[in-house]
Formats: structure tokens, sequence, C-alpha cells
């Protein structure tokens, strides 16, 4: 297969695969561009959710995003947990919301 994708995929989604910075990404390419799109769909989903639970519930943006974090740790198989957080953050930048994980992660 052409590894010459057009997908442009963030830094910030490579770091989570990569030990130290400026190191090659543990998954091949090909691997790699599937996770970002999983996640990246992910984070899409996720905006009109976040914006229902907001207004349904009457919340604070971290509050609904803390929740998105927790839904998707619960899912383990189907994003790891760097990957969860890596979702939430890019759900907060697609809402233009503020979010920082609460600790530990």
């Amino acid at each position: 297969m052409d590894d010459s994708s057009q997908i442009v995929i963030p830094e910030s989604f490579i770091a989570l695969y990569q030990s130290a910075p400026g190191r090659k990404p543990s998954l091949p390419r090909l691997e790699l561009t599937a996770r970002y799109e999983l996640c990246e769909d992910l984070a899409t989903l996720l905006v009109d959710q976040a914006q229902t639970l907001q207004f349904k519930d009457d919340l604070p943006e971290d509050i609904v995003l803390d929740r998105c974090l927790r839904g998707l740790q619960a899912s383990p198989e189907t994003v790891s947990a760097d990957e969860a957080v890596w979702v939430v953050r890019r759900t907060a930048e697609l809402l233009n919301w503020t979010w920082a994980p609460k600790a530990p992660v």
C-alpha cells in the first residue's frame, strides 16, 4: 500500500505513540492513521452530545467534558486511556471550550 496518505496527523496525536519527542511512532503509518481517524471521528461525534448534555442538564463545560472522558474510559477496547484524553481535548477544541483533565487521568 502507498504510504503517501493525504491525511495530516497532528503532532499531538503522534506524540501519543512516541517514547520521546522526535522519536519514530511505535505504530506503522497505516495503523497510526487509522487510530487518528477513529479518534477524530469520535471527537466530532462528541461535539453534539456535549452540547446537548450541557444544554439539557445545564452543566459547566468542564463537567460535560469530564463525563465524556469517563464514557470513553469505560470502553478501553475502543480507545486507549491516552487516546481518550486526546479525543476529549479535541472535542473541547472543536467546541472552543477550555478543558484540563483532572489528575489522575
